[in-house]
Formats: C-alpha cells, sequence, structure tokens
C-alpha cells in the first residue's frame, strides 16, 4: 500500500498527463484555515474555537487533546484524561502524527522512505459537525460516528479522513480519533505492568486503551457539538476495522458506544505468552525487544525502557535481513479477553452486543498483488501490466474470499447463533477506474483495499497521484450515485441502529444477516453500471472456497492452484486438507 502513489505517478508521467498530478499532494496543514467564531463550543476541559469548511459549509475542529502526552512515566500506559485549559483553544491545524515511518504515501522523496516522523504526544482527535450555533447544539442530539484509522495498526492519522460532507450533507457528528501505534500502542513486557495507579495500566494494549479513552471523551463532550452520547458508531477500515472488532469484545468498551462498522477487519487477536515471548522463539517478543532496548546486559527494568528513545524503539525491530512488525492486539485479559478477541462473539454476555455492519471488498487482495513483481511487470519500465492475467485474477479472489469468510461470514454466523440477530453484511463490488495506454487500473486494482473509503466519505481523496486516475469525469456519475447510497445506509445505521433502506427512506432494503440456506444475506455495492446496489444470497466459506479453487477452469494446472492454496492454508482446516495434494 504504501508504494501505491509512487506506482500510480509513474504511471501518470508515461502516459502523459500534467506533471502537477504526480507532485505529492497538499498537506493538510499547509491549507489556511480561519477560526469562525459561529464554532466557539465550551468543553468539559476549556473553550475552542474551530472553522467553517468552504466545501461543505461544516463546521471542524482539529487537534483536540482527548488524553495527556504518553510521555516519560506514561508511555506504556493507559491514557489519561487531558489537562483542561482556560484560553480559548483555536484548532484548525491538523495534529502531529503517532511516531511513524514514512513512506510514499507521506509525500516524501525516496531518500525518507523509511525514517521516523511524528511526536508522542499525539493523542489528539478532529471534529466534524454540520453549521450550528452553540445553543442549536445543545439541542441538537444527532448522531455520532468515531472513525478509527487503519495502516496496520502502525501508520495513519487523523488529517487523512475529511469528515465534512458526512456530517454536513447527512446530519451526523464525526469524530476522527489518532491512537498510538506499532510498539507504542502494544508492547507486554513484565517490567511495564509494574507499579501502576489503575487496573488499565495492567493492559499492554495501549493503543485500544487509547480508543476506549476518546469514547469516554465523547461521552463528556459530544453534546457540545450536537452529538447524541447515547447513539455512538463506532467505524473503522482494515486495521480500524479490527480495533473496531476488539471494542465489539473489550469489556473496557462496554456502554461507550451503540453500534459498529467493521470495514475489511478481522476478528483475530495474538496470545500475551507470545506477545511477551514466554512461548516461541519469536524475535518480536516483548522479552527479546526489552534486552535490544536496555542492551549490554544491563536489568530490564519500566523505568530503563520508558527512557529509550522513539528512535531505539524502531531499532529494536530491525534485523540484519528484515523489519520485523511488532504484536498488536494482544489478549492480555484485561483488554481483551484473554481467551481471543473472537471469543466471546457466540456468547452476547461475554461481548458488547449492538448492531453490527461488517464487510470486505470484493478484490481486497489487489492493491497488495499490483505492487507484487510476480504478478505484474512494466511495459516501457513505467505501465503494470498483468504477466498471466488470470492468474493474476485467481491469485486476487481466492485470498479475497477467504478474507470475507474470516471477516464476515464467520463472524456473522457466530453473533446470529448466540442470539444477535442485528448484524448485516456486504460486499463492495466498485471496479471503474480508468485506463493508461495498456494498463487496466479496473483489472489491477478493482474493488481493492481500501477503495470504499472515498465512498462512505464522501471525498474522493485517497492516495494523492491515485485519485484523478481512479476517480475520473468518465466513471463520475455512477461513483457519486453509489457514495450517496452508502452514506445514506450508515447515516441511517448510525441513527436508527439499522441501515434499513437509507436516510429517506428509497433505498432497497438492507435485511439482516441469515444462514438459512436461500436467505438474502449480503448487501452488494456497485454502481448502475456493474449491477446496482442490491441484496442476494451469498454464503462463503472456506470449504467453498477450496472446491472452487481446485476446480477452477482459468488456472494453468495444479502448480497455479498449489501456490493458491498454500497461501489460504494459515487460515483453514479445510484449506489446509486441500493444500495437502500439494505435497
Amino acid at each position: 500500500m504504501k508504494r501505491l502513489v509512487s506506482w500510480v505517478a509513474g504511471c501518470v508521467l508515461a502516459a502523459g498527463a500534467v506533471a502537477a498530478l504526480a507532485q505529492p499532494p497538499a498537506k493538510a496543514s499547509a491549507v489556511e484555515r480561519v477560526a469562525d467564531a459561529a464554532t466557539a463550543r465550551v468543553l468539559k476541559d476549556g473553550p475552542l474555537v474551530g472553522y467553517v469548511d468552504a466545501e461543505t459549509g461544516a463546521q471542524a475542529w482539529r487537534a483536540i487533546p482527548f488524553a495527556k502526552p504518553p510521555v516519560g512515566p506514561l508511555r506504556w500506559r493507559a491514557p489519561r484524561p487531558a489537562e483542561p485549559w482556560t484560553a480559548t483553544r483555536v484548532s484548525t491545524t491538523p495534529a502531529p502524527w503517532c511516531p511513524q515511518q514514512l513512506s510514499a504515501l507521506d509525500g516524501v522523496g525516496k531518500e525518507k522512505f523509511g525514517q521516523i516522523a511524528g511526536q508522542e504526544d499525539c493523542l489528539y482527535l478532529d471534529v466534524y459537525a454540520p453549521p450550528m450555533s452553540a445553543e442549536a447544539a445543545a439541542k441538537a442530539k444527532l448522531p455520532i460516528m468515531m472513525w478509527i484509522h487503519g495502516g496496520s495498526n502502525t501508520w495513519g492519522r487523523a488529517e487523512q479522513y475529511d469528515g465534512s460532507a458526512l456530517a454536513a450533507r447527512f446530519k451526523v457528528v464525526v469524530v476522527v480519533v489518532q491512537y498510538r501505534l506499532g510498539a507504542l500502542g502494544w508492547f507486554a513486557h513484565p517490567a511495564l505492568r509494574e507499579g501502576g495507579a489503575m487496573p488499565d495500566d495492567a493492559s499492554v494494549n495501549f493503543g485500544t486503551l487509547d480508543q476506549i479513552r476518546a469514547l469516554e471523551w465523547i461521552q463528556a463532550n459530544g453534546a457540545a457539538f450536537g452529538g447524541d452520547t447515547g447513539r455512538v458508531t463506532i467505524f473503522g477500515e482494515s486495521a480500524g476495522g479490527q480495533n473496531v472488532a476488539t471494542l465489539l469484545t473489550s469489556p473496557r468498551a462496554k456502554g461507550l458506544f451503540h453500534r459498529a462498522i467493521v470495514q475489511s477487519g478481522g476478528f483475530k487477536s495474538e496470545p500475551l505468552a507470545l506477545a511477551e515471548g514466554d512461548t516461541g522463539d519469536r524475535p518480536e517478543g516483548g522479552l527479546k525487544i526489552g534486552g535490544k532496548l536496555v542492551g549490554d546486559g544491563k536489568p530490564v527494568t519500566a523505568e530503563a525502557l520508558r527512557a529509550a528513545p522513539v528512535s531505539a524503539i524502531f531499532d529494536a525491530y530491525k534485523t540484519e535481513t528484515r523489519q520485523l512488525d511488532p504484536f498488536r492486539l494482544i489478549a492480555d485479559g484485561v483488554v481483551i479477553p484473554a481467551a481471543g478477541l473472537d471469543s466471546g462473539l457466540d456468547n452476547p454476555a461475554h461481548y458488547n452486543a449492538v448492531p453490527v455492519i461488517t464487510g470486505t471488498n470484493h478484490d481486497e487482495m489487489k492493491l497488495f498483488n499490483a505492487l507484487n513483481p510476480k504478478f505484474v511487470t512494466y511495459v516501457a519500465g513505467k505501465l503494470p501490466i498483468a504477466r498471466d492475467p488470470a492468474f493474476y485474477e485467481a491469485a486476487s479472489l481466492y485470498p479475497s474470499r477467504m478474507w470475507r469468510s474470516n471477516a464476515v461470514d464467520t463472524p456473522a454466523a457466530r453473533m446470529v447463533a448466540g442470539g444477535q440477530t442485528q448484524v448485516w453484511t456486504y460486499r463492495f463490488d466498485w471496479k471503474e477506474e480508468g485506463k493508461i495506454l495498456v494498463t487496466d487500473l479496473g483489472q489491477l486494482l478493482g474493488a481493492g483495499h481500501s477503495l470504499e473509503i472515498p465512498f462512505v466519505f464522501g471525498h474522493f481523496k485517497l492516495l494523492g497521484a491515485f485519485d484523478p486516475l481512479a476517480f475520473n469525469k468518465d466513471n463520475a456519475p455512477g461513483r457519486i450515485a453509489l457514495s450517496d447510497t452508502m452514506m445514506s445506509y450508515w447515516a441511517n445505521f448510525a441513527a436508527t441502529g439499522a441501515p434499513g433502506r437509507g436516510v429517506d427512506g428509497t433505498l432497497p432494503e438492507w435485511k439482516t444477516w441469515s444462514a438459512a440456506p436461500g436467505a438474502t444475506n449480503l448487501m452488494v455495492f456497485d454502481s448502475a453500471a456493474g449491477g446496482g446496489v442490491r441484496m442476494i444470497v451469498d454464503h462463503e466459506s472456506p470449504a467453498r472456497i477450496a472446491g472452487d479453487l481446485l476446480a477452477d477452469p482459468s488456472l494453468k494446472g495444479d502448480e497455479q492452484r498449489c501456490q493458491i492454496l498454500q497461501g489460504l492454508a494459515k487460515d483453514s482446516a479445510e484449506v489446509r486438507a486441500a493444500a495437502g495434494r500439494c505435497g
């Protein structure tokens, strides 16, 4: 994902398009926004003023602190409420990023890829609301939607997501939250659990606790922006969707939200013993990383770990051969049940049983395969094409279906079996991106991972130079209509607890998920050219995926089948059995 902007920029240049399209997108912080007195609000912590979005008319407030800076003795501790202020806080510029590694998505040159940017003082959130006075806001009681960004829980920030269109057009309050990332957000070491002042200090899921603290902040302050704190929806994509799933199963989040939307997420966590390093021999286990941070055989104490520079923490995950991935979402028995994130899905007494929407994109894996030289080659060194179009489709389709089985059908079935009937599922199918000479973006990217986000937010800005190619004038009528539809369903779900027929009641009815044979169980989102928005009968499972793959006539013998099967085997016993024929 982090190479996509460079990849598309190369396509633009090779096609002779306007050179400006290949330039990094302007940073939000460079846009001048003027404080507007109409946005003056008084929060529990103090007064603030925001600005009015020139395009949508929405009111917006940026970089509002919801917790104390997690620095010094508060690094690797549960977040504490923010310090109050007395002078009016001008909230018109984006928040500093949480520490993360730079990539092409940050609009920087290759020489800066991998460098660390951001600061630990990063626990801020943005708020977007329809235009109204402070007096009107106190009476409005609009649904609140808290967005949790994706990025593998190691990358991303609030300024990437503009909630103004969703807020202004569909009368909701949108909150976009930042949280600690990577090893600063999730780190398991016994020394860090010593001397805690509160029960949450025993957790190793600091990034998750940040999201819970943001929900507590919403309960205290949401009404000041016109929100109804009894109608809070959490929604997020990719790692953000997995974070939503985590909050669904976290006892610490109980009562803080009332609906949940999981976009291309997951329902898995890591065992505490593995993340800490008590079991297994993983080099990214907390005990080994702690030893590297302190060094020279010195005692690994909480004080020594908290004194380590941020750069040293990132360096501790580097080896001579590769960059290690920190453990995230750890079943610590405090924030995430010790039995695992998904352990209570079929028992509503053991998870936060609120109405749920969960869905994936038809071509999730295409975003990743488009960057893989095993699948893609370049004409004239610039224009990507699939090496073997049939194999490219199959190598994208079956892992995408497995993603859906794990994130949609399996958890939906478990929730419904446990008595939770308010579950809706979807699949996003839009794949009408443009063509550039021999490069067909619709084929290479399709309904790839993260492509639904611009449709949900009503802003067709996702990855800089990618935007004018994917979201062009030819596909504008269909995609804008589809975006309006999706926003309407999302907003109606936030307002009522059911997507229904959308806000104005004119859309196709989105029915709840059912395991019954022949029951329409899945909403498909596509433009009219792709078949339209519609309910279908489509139950996904690993056994069905394995069977379809083994019988796929488009593949060239068992060699290609086995390549795909072996990649899926870790996710399912049925697929492992099918892959056994591969030797």
